[in-house]
């Protein structure tokens, strides 16, 4: 019993490289930022709304959370925003990471608490808990660290129970009928594009789709006893789900693409470094040729008429 929770502890804490740690608080930290004004800018428009329309979700009332005001929507975004920017460069990880956790944790409960939850961000919102505990990490550094690889561990967990328990809600309120439903139907029928009215033309295929994606959501956690090389092949096949979800019913997954990137080697990804490269003179970076030895001297003088005079030394 002993040995099965050390195994458990030091596979919770497999320690990685800080620049994968740096990579991804980078990348994570940036999308916050880009979440904020490409894709749910809507969330402003709640301070519009009245406040009798607020049902916060169950941590809202726990807490209790304040009901959405101008002031309060309006104040959130724009401390967000310089907050997620600055915690993106890597500078004081645990002062700039913990406000931009809590402040993104209040922007979701607001954007959840009129009758619509989005289980798309549940990856994210792990990763923002657990990254100001990992502390200092540069790009590129390959020191590795245990603290580092337990806020990638906890975030890939996150991910996985995305997939996992959304296949348990399937079940739970839509039985075994889910899969022989015509639940892909309805989405093509609401928000499908030309591909998705393809696909359903050909009989029988949303049924065998809705058999596979129950399949591969149950089946999800294999994934952590997979072979490095195969489990980036599968953590590629999970992307691909998600880019013909977009293609067909454009549904966007991006919060949740992002979490995932905690299964990938992050630190060698370095575009900054890349770009000073790119940057610096060619005669820089290539090496030097050979060199012509200097021309042999005339052992005399040469005289007006450009001739040398022998035995006369040469120079003034």
């Amino acid at each position: 019993m002993a040995g099965a929770v050390t195994s458990v502890g030091r596979w919770l804490t497999e320690a990685v490289p800080r620049g994968r740690v740096a990579a991804f608080r980078t990348l994570v930290y940036l999308f916050v930022a880009a979440d904020l004004v490409i894709f749910t800018p809507w969330v402003r428009t709640r301070a519009d709304v009245p406040g009798e329309l607020y049902q916060p979700l169950l941590i809202g009332r726990i807490l209790p959370l304040p009901t959405p005001t101008p002031l309060l929507v309006h104040t959130i975004f724009w401390v967000l925003l310089g907050a997620a920017l600055l915690a993106a460069t890597g500078r004081a990880p645990r002062a700039l990471g913990w406000p931009v956790f809590l402040l993104y944790l209040e922007w979701m409960i607001i954007a959840m608490s009129y009758g619509k939850v989005d289980h798309d961000r549940f990856g994210l919102l792990v990763a923002l808990a657990v990254l100001p505990t990992v502390g200092a990490a540069r790009h590129g550094d390959r020191t590795r660290t245990e603290a580092g690889g337990w806020a990638l561990r906890v975030t890939q967990i996150a991910v996985i129970c995305t997939y996992f328990l959304a296949a348990w809600a399937k079940l739970r309120f839509g039985g075994l009928e889910w899969m022989t439903g015509s639940v892909l139907a309805r989405a093509i029928l609401r928000r499908g594009t030309d591909l998705a009215d393809l696909i359903a033309g050909v009989p029988y295929l949303l049924i065998v789709a809705q058999f596979g994606i129950m399949a591969f959501e149950l089946s999800s956690p294999v994934v952590f006893v997979l072979r490095e090389r195969w489990r980036h092949l599968t953590i590629g096949f999970f992307y691909s789900f998600h880019l013909v979800t977009m293609a067909t019913i454009t549904i966007s997954f991006a919060p949740h693409l992002i979490a995932m990137t905690s299964f990938l080697p992050l630190e060698r990804v370095r575009p900054l470094h890349w770009l000073r490269q790119a940057r610096s003179p060619r005669s820089a970076a290539a090496p030097p040729g050979p060199v012509d030895p200097p021309a042999p001297q005339p052992a005399g003088q040469v005289d007006d008429t450009g001739q040398v005079v022998p035995g006369r030394p040469v120079g003034p």
